[in-house]
């Protein structure tokens, strides 16, 4: 999630013509965000008038922003200061961290990130200074919640970013629990939003909220085709992390590279950055049972420029929003096609263009080919020679 990630817009778009106010539009201009996105223009109104709305839209679309600034000015009018009145749920601290920091840039209201893998006495302390809304993990809020720590009675509004996550079976418990005591408050609004919701997704949050809500999925805009270009580089699996240090030192060598590495198997992204770093790359690592400062401090590592290497796990497909990622490698194929969107996704972001590689053997090759079809992409065969990535048929 950027700060306004998909710079297309129609030329007659303001963000004053949706009825955001002067003082949002000024903090986004501050920003360099001078006017709506098509999922912007769709939602906000919708939003600012109480529906309660679960949408899908691409990555890189600018859905944060979507939902943040109607949430933002009906907070305003919300009765009950000092009391938290929105609750924004995410799967990862990263996807967090990013969702208030998008906040901080353009409003004072308060707010507090609370998040697993924190000491929970000062996430107590934190909601003694009373902030309006609360960001971050559905376990550990809810656990704030049955400690009575986090009072909701005056919530009105309920975000689940990338909510198709959230209803994942290792979630799904946590959320419809919270979304069962929301459910108890009187004209609740519920937001959800992925690049990979659906109408399912949405009857099954009607059902745990009890709450009617509408399914809006935005057009297209291609921007996997559009925006990404696709390779494909073959490697038996004995073979993949050999086949990636010469690919990273390929695309290294002309130009300033900024690379991301997806790996299915969370218990092998330190080996992997274990090789890379024994072979001179300069790579930091990130996966779940990290703790949250080893986490931040590798994210804050590659996002400076420390390190040009960023080697994680599918967890972190959807949280990470990075500027200036120029390569995305995926290891291996996902079974499900959204993680192929998520992992692509983390390139080509505001605006820019990027370059999605996936690093297979013949079984992964024959089902890259059929996703191809199926995602309406086009994958150029690419291979390592001298030093280069180069087509089959230069050579």
């Amino acid at each position: 999630m950027s700060d306004n990630e998909n710079k297309s817009e129609s030329s007659e778009a303001t963000f004053g013509a949706l009825g955001v106010s002067e003082k949002y539009t000024e903090k986004l201009e501050a920003i360099n965000i001078k006017a709506p996105t098509a999922v912007q223009s769709r939602i906000i109104p919708l939003l600012s008038n109480g529906k309660s709305v679960i949408f899908k839209s691409e990555t890189g679309t600018g859905k944060t922003f979507a939902f943040l600034l109607p949430i933002l000015a009906q907070i305003e009018n919300i009765e009950g200061n000092g009391s938290v009145k929105a609750l924004i749920f995410s799967p990862t601290y990263e996807l967090s961290s990013q969702i208030k920091a998008q906040l901080q840039k353009i409003s004072s209201i308060k707010s507090a990130l609370i998040i697993g893998a924190s000491p929970i006495k000062r996430q107590i302390e934190t909601l003694k200074e009373k902030p309006e809304v609360v960001i971050g993990s559905v376990g550990r809020i809810l656990e704030l919640i049955r400690l009575k720590k986090l009072k909701t009675s005056a919530v009105k509004i309920v975000v689940l970013d990338e909510i198709d996550r959230l209803f994942d079976r290792e979630l799904r418990d946590d959320t419809k629990e919270v979304l069962s005591l929301l459910s108890k408050n009187e004209n609740l609004q519920f937001i959800g939003c992925s690049a990979t919701a659906n109408s399912k997704i949405c009857e099954s949050a009607k059902k745990m909220s009890g709450l009617e809500i509408g399914f809006e999925a935005l057009p297209e805009e291609n921007i996997l085709s559009r925006k990404i270009e696709h390779w494909a580089i073959f490697a038996e699996r004995r073979d993949k992390i050999d086949t990636l240090r010469s690919f990273i030192n390929a695309v290294s060598a002309k130009k300033s590279a900024k690379i991301i590495v997806f790996t299915s198997r969370g218990d092998q992204v330190e080996n992997i950055a274990r090789k890379l770093t024994f072979k001179k790359i300069k790579c930091v690592s990130l996966y779940a049972k990290m703790g949250k400062l080893e986490r931040k401090n590798a994210v804050d590592a590659f996002r400076s420029g420390k390190s040009n290497v960023l080697v994680t796990s599918d967890v972190f497909a959807r949280g990470l929003d990075i500027c200036g990622v120029t390569h995305v490698v995926q290891l291996d194929l996902n079974e499900d096609d959204a993680y192929f969107t998520h992992r692509a996704g983390r390139t080509a972001r505001q605006g820019e263009s990027g370059v999605n590689v996936v690093i297979g053997d013949e079984r992964e090759m024959r089902n890259y080919a059929s996703l191809e079809k199926r995602l309406k992409i086009v994958v150029h065969p690419k291979m390592l020679f001298r030093g280069e990535v180069v087509e089959p048929r230069e050579l």
